[in-house]
């Protein structure tokens, strides 16, 4: 988390806006629904979604697939390690890729 919170700080720091959502979002949801509703609109209204999953978080890869169903670009900026053939950290890293940002 400390790391993901000094990426976040270089981000602004930088002049971009950052929705970070264990910060910008409220947590406290029975159900988790409004939270997913919340993350997608900041998605929504994001030009790029940098992307930090550690392989477990199913919440990451549900926003994930916001991003994706919303065509937006992305930022690898950590995934767990490269597998060979098809998995989510192969389809992330090549969907980067197509928007030359990696």
């Amino acid at each position: 988390m400390q790391e993901t919170e000094a990426i976040v700080e270089h981000y602004e720091k930088n002049g971009n806006s950052v929705h970070w959502p264990p910060r910008d979002t409220d947590q406290n949801d029975e159900t988790g629904l409004r939270i997913c509703r919340d993350n997608a609109k900041a998605i929504a209204n994001a030009d790029v979604v940098a992307v930090v999953w550690d392989g477990k978080s199913q919440g990451c890869l549900f926003d994930l697939g916001i991003a994706f169903a919303l065509q937006k670009c992305i930022i690898p900026i950590s995934l767990p390690e490269q597998t060979d053939g098809k998995s989510f950290q192969s389809m992330i890293s090549a969907w980067a890729k197509e928007a030359d940002y990696v």
